[in-house]
């Protein structure tokens, strides 16, 4: 999720946990902490778009590496004074709770998360929720304020802050059968058309999780249909061939981490010497016409050979219609 949003629940957490006992400062540790995973950003300085293609939501958001850093950071904490008073096993509970949820939160979205990490770097993500949705923000805020204006002396002092959290996890697991639904509606076109595929992906688009977009592959062939909870489908089928062959004129090593990042919904374009990869996993915006040539979505990496070394980039088609529901 957006970091906003990441610094209010971790601020939520902490005004559960300790905010009794340090009042303010315990939702101000928290929002600072559940920031923490995110700071792996830092280290584009030192490594370029394709190795932080693995680098990002790596290891700062694993199991591993939420255990080792709370314990890290809980030693640092309780050098503070407003933390003195807090036992050290409460302490570290506190800090892994910032964490943990930080990246519990991310596995609910398309990017997800190498929460396996070192024992495996499969990208884990529940493809439920968008990056930014503040209709899961919003009560998890005003609780979060409400119980912040209250005196910590008072009893009861985080039951808003208890109503947001919970209001705010109850969208969130919705959203997991929301997407069942639509798994379900855009599984039943797909065998209507007698559409064979080998796997299926839906991804919400929007605000909300109204809008989705259903992605089914086959061995050959993307087959990608917008959907509404509302609606049922409020778009044509689209096809769009995956031109596996091209991957194949580029560095093997950088062709698999094509494969995998998109977790095997990707389509591929050959644009002059270059290579033009769409990844349907992660950027699902929907398709576009670009200079009057249909591409499934706008952001694309640009994969070429440049003095005998293989070199990445990524952009976004900028000359682009986008097919709008019912065309």
């Amino acid at each position: 999720m957006d970091s906003l949003t990441q610094a209010i629940l971790g601020a939520s957490v902490g005004e559960v946990y300790l905010g009794k006992k340090l009042g303010n400062r315990a939702a101000i540790a928290g929002a600072i902490l559940a920031t923490i995973p995110d700071l792996d950003v830092i280290l584009y300085a030192w490594h370029d778009h394709y190795e932080m293609l693995s680098i990002h939501r790596g290891y700062s958001h694993s199991l591993v590496g939420s255990l080792a850093g709370a314990t890290g950071l809980t030693f640092i904490l309780n050098r503070f004074k407003g933390f003195k008073d807090v036992q050290f096993g409460r302490l570290w509970v506190f800090t892994w709770l910032a964490l943990i949820t930080h990246i519990l939160l991310d596995l609910f979205t398309g990017f997800g998360t190498q929460f396996l990490l070192p024992f495996s770097n499969m990208r884990l993500g529940l493809d439920s929720i968008n990056i930014i949705d503040p209709i899961y923000t919003l009560p998890l805020l005003v609780g979060l304020i409400l119980s912040l204006r209250v005196n910590n002396e008072t009893p009861h002092r985080s039951r808003y802050n208890r109503w947001g959290f919970w209001i705010s996890t109850s969208y969130l697991l919705m959203t997991l059968g929301f997407k069942h639904y639509i798994q379900s509606t855009f599984e039943q076109q797909l065998n209507t058309q007698k559409i064979q595929h080998m796997d299926i992906l839906t991804l919400p688009v929007g605000i909300g999780s109204i809008y989705w977009y259903g992605v089914a592959r086959t061995e050959d062939q993307v087959y990608l249909q917008k959907y509404s909870l509302l609606k049922g489908a409020v778009s044509q089928m689209n096809t769009f061939p995956i031109n596996e062959e091209f991957l194949d004129g580029i560095d093997p090593q950088m062709a698999e981490c094509m494969r995998w990042f998109a977790k095997g919904f990707y389509t591929v374009e050959k644009v002059g010497d270059h290579i033009r990869v769409f990844n349907l996993q992660v950027d699902m915006r929907g398709p576009v016409s670009n200079h009057g040539h249909l591409s499934p979505t706008k952001g694309y990496f640009e994969l070429a050979n440049k003095a005998g070394e293989s070199v990445m980039w990524s952009g976004t088609l900028t000359d682009e219609r986008q097919i709008g529901i019912g065309q």
